[in-house]
Parts: structure tokens; C-alpha cells; sequence
């Protein structure tokens, strides 16, 4: 063989290997979302939005400052973060966070990878990401709070389906490893304050008047406040809710029986509100995302049956809107073959399909 045609052998094989590394490397970054391509944003910033203003009685005295006497607390604001990219899409997302959690549940995942912040931002959204009033950078209340230190990690891990502490599911979508764990733990934040739906859907829906359309994209216990914001301002384009519990609004005289489980908050109730204000929610269209792990028949494993008894409430309240006329959808994702989630399945280790997901449902819906 001549050693010109050895040369070109041997750069035949590097190439080869080359374009396998590459495409092994483009894999890893799907998966992971870990994208390395820059992130071009036309503009970020915050504000506060929502929220009251307190006077306290009498005048106030330069002289004696620390006196509450004629001074003012401003508080119950909801906080947004928002990041708009270059050639950003008709409707932005606006993101509520779940109950002891803050924004940082939609930033930077447990394990390091990008969250749906960036996911999004990269896919031409706007993203607004909120702290609801009295948590996190919205912190400032105006009633008052104990905030005990209580150990209770080993129940969350358990109650989001983690998986039965110290136990891991054994196909959960979430690393594990200890780092990411306490990652996990540390993003956890207490209320300065009572949880308050009529507040919190106060401020967001006060956000969608300054920024006008949108699409607004709830977890957990944000679910409940976002109907009623949905409900108060038809600037509201959609609902994406990623496994709702608390806060399903029925009309009056509809309301289901409680739906009882082994979980440790008793029977799951629904809201009744005037048909009227139901029937605002048939009027854009919603959807609905639960993962794995939860129980489909009722059984004594608490965590798994608690959420059984929301993913059946969610199923009636849909059924409820569709039958007046609506377009809701409740989406179990081991039912369409998406299995190992937990309750944050959009920072979970599969969470570009989830995105996915959510794209293609934008798409169908007209709203990308």
C-alpha cells in the first residue's frame, strides 16, 4: 500500500471518529440541556407587581423615626424576573412557582442542567418567572409569621415522589447522587406569611395588564391561584398546570364529593365558584401534566395515593370545563410512554422531552 493511500486511511478513520464524538456530544447536550450555544436576550430585568400598602395611625415624627406612627409598609407584591430574547415569540411564558418553592424551581436544575428558564428562552419565549407574594424576593408581608426550623426533608423527598425515603424509585427522571440532593433541599423556602390564592392571583393577574398577553405556566400549589387568575384577566391566552392539587374550582351546585386517600392531608375538596366565573375558563385552552409513581387504585402507600386522588380530581374539574364548552386536557405521562417523573417533572433528568411536550401542545394550540 502506498503511503499516500495509508495517509488518507488514517485521516478517513479520524474523521469517523470525529463526527461519532460529535454526534455523541449533540446526544449528551439533548439529553441534558446543557446547550452551549449562546443565549442573545433583547432585555432582562424586575419589578415588584400587586400587593398592598399599609398605613399605620397617627403622624410620623422625625424625632422619634422608629415609632410606626403615620408610616407606611408596602407588602403581598408578587416579584418577576423576566428575560425577553431577540426575535421573542407573540406570547410570553409567565412561570408560578409550588408550594416551598420559589422561582429558583424553574432556573438552574438540582444536578446542574438547564432548566425551563433557559429551555424556553432558547425556543423564543419571553420568561417571566415570579415569586408569589410573601415568598422568596417577595418576601415582604403584612400579617404575621412564625417561621419554626422544622426537620421534615425526608417527607418532601417522599411527598414528591422522589421516592420512598431512603429509597429511590427505581426509574426515577432525578439524579441520584447526594450533591443534587441537597441542592434539591436548599432551593426549598418557608412563607413570610399565609398562603393567600386570592392575593397571589391578585398580583399575577395584575402582571398580564403591565405585560399584556400570555401564557401563564403553574406547579403544585400555584395551580389553584392560577384558575383564578385565568379566571380574573382574559390576557390570559392559556394554562399549563404541571400537577395541580389544591384549589380545583367547580361551579356551584357541581361540586364532587371529597376524594379520600391514605396521604396526610385528609380528603382532597374542590372550590365551589359561580358559573359565571366558571365559564370564563372555557374560553382558553388548558392542559394538565402528571408524572409517574402515582397509585391508580387506592392503596395504603400515602405519597402515591395522595397524588391519585389529585390526578382524579383533576380528570373531573376537565371533564366539568369540557362539558361547558372548553378545551382541557390532563396528560398522565407514563400513559403516553414518558415514565419516572417526579412532582417537578420540568427539572427532572428528562426534562427537554417534557419541554417538548409542552412545545408541540403551543404549536397545536396556535400559541408558539
Amino acid at each position: 500500500m502506498k503511503k499516500s493511500e495509508i495517509i488518507n486511511r488514517k485521516i478517513f478513520f479520524v474523521s469517523i471518529s470525529l463526527a461519532v464524538s460529535i454526534l455523541i456530544s449533540a446526544c449528551a447536550v439533548t439529553r441534558t440541556g446543557n446547550n452551549t450555544e449562546a443565549l442573545v436576550i433583547q432585555s432582562q430585568g424586575s419589578f415588584a407587581v400587586g400587593g398592598t400598602k399599609v398605613t399605620a395611625p397617627g403622624n410620623f415624627d422625625l424625632n422619634n423615626a422608629l415609632k410606626p406612627q403615620g408610616q407606611t409598609i408596602h407588602g403581598d407584591h408578587a416579584y418577576a424576573f423576566y428575560q425577553i430574547p431577540v426575535k421573542a415569540r407573540k406570547y410570553s411564558l409567565v412561570f408560578l412557582h409550588g408550594a416551598g418553592q420559589s422561582k429558583k424551581t424553574w432556573e438552574t436544575t438540582p444536578d446542574g442542567r438547564e432548566g425551563f428558564q433557559n429551555i424556553f428562552l432558547r425556543r423564543g419565549f419571553g420568561v417571566y418567572l415570579l415569586d408569589q407574594p410573601r415568598r422568596g424576593e417577595a418576601g415582604k408581608s403584612t400579617v404575621a409569621a412564625t417561621i419554626t426550623p422544622t426537620p421534615d426533608e425526608q417527607f418532601w423527598f417522599t411527598q414528591f415522589r422522589i421516592g420512598n425515603y431512603p429509597n429511590y424509585y427505581p426509574n426515577v427522571e432525578f439524579p441520584k447522587d447526594s450533591v443534587s440532593l441537597e441542592q434539591f433541599f436548599r432551593q426549598m423556602t418557608p412563607n413570610t406569611g399565609n398562603f393567600d390564592a386570592a392575593i397571589v392571583s391578585d398580583a399575577v393577574s395584575q402582571l398580564f395588564d403591565k405585560i399584556g398577553q400570555g401564557i401563564l405556566v403553574t406547579h403544585s400549589q400555584g395551580g389553584g391561584p392560577g384558575w383564578l387568575t385565568a379566571i380574573k384577566n382574559d390576557k390570559i391566552k392559556a394554562v399549563v398546570a404541571y400537577e395541580p392539587y389544591s384549589g380545583f374550582v367547580f361551579p356551584q351546585g357541581e361540586l364532587p364529593q371529597p376524594i379520600m386517600s391514605s396521604g396526610l392531608f385528609g380528603g382532597l375538596k374542590g372550590v365551589e365558584i359561580p358559573l359565571a366565573d366558571f365559564v370564563k375558563l372555557t374560553r382558553k385552552p388548558i392542559i394538565i401534566y402528571y408524572g409517574d409513581n402515582i397509585a391508580l387504585e387506592p392503596n395504603k402507600v400515602w405519597n402515591e395515593d395522595h397524588w391519585r386522588s389529585g390526578l382524579e380530581m383533576a380528570r373531573m374539574w376537565a371533564a366539568t370545563i369540557n362539558k361547558y364548552g372548553g378545551d382541557a386536557t390532563v396528560v398522565h405521562l407514563p400513559e403516553i410512554g414518558i415514565k419516572g417523573n417526579t412532582h417537578f417533572p420540568f427539572s427532572d433528568l428528562n426534562n427537554i422531552e417534557i419541554a417538548d411536550q409542552l412545545s408541540k401542545w403551543l404549536e397545536v394550540k396556535r400559541l408558539d
